[in-house]
């Protein structure tokens, strides 16, 4: 295991200096579910949710959040994110719906973070949206399915 670069010498937190990195072309993406009852998956597609557009609204939320990582994980870098997409799958497999954030920026450091935020923030959105309907849907499998650039390469789950 490599040593732990958010923990400066004498144990205290720090944001690493990542200034001596060179610049490059970084993507990551995320992926996760929001697991449901047919009915209510039905209810999402159809767009009859009682709060409105329930993956639209889970898009943009998605979206922004990616956008805002910086601001709700400590010591992460604030990115200028070149694009920011997120993808939601109806599933009738699961029953639920599929969650994947592609987030892209040009700098010194990755985007894994903003990915899994904004699959997070997407998948929670779609909760909070249709809770009135089935409150004991799950979010599960939240995790970094891809990501390029960097020193560090290539990572494929």
């Amino acid at each position: 295991m490599s040593e732990l670069t958010h923990i400066g010498p004498t144990g205290e937190a720090r944001m690493v200096d990542v200034s001596a990195k060179e610049q490059t072309e970084r993507v990551a993406i995320a992926e996760g579910r929001v697991l449901m009852a047919p009915d209510t998956l039905d209810m999402i597609v159809a767009g009859n949710a009682p709060k409105g557009d329930v993956l639209g609204t889970a898009r943009i939320a998605g979206i922004m959040a990616a956008k805002r990582t910086h601001e709700l994980i400590p010591l992460c870098h604030p990115l200028p994110i070149t694009k920011a997409e997120v993808e939601l799958v109806p599933d009738p497999s699961l029953p639920g719906i599929v969650v994947r954030a592609t987030v892209k920026v040009t700098g010194r450091t990755g985007v894994e973070m903003e990915a899994l935020t904004a699959v997070s923030v997407a998948c929670l959105t779609i909760y909070d949206m249709a809770k009135a309907v089935q409150r004991d849907m799950e979010i599960d499998a939240v995790r970094l399915i891809e990501k390029s650039g960097g020193r560090s390469g290539t990572y494929k789950a």
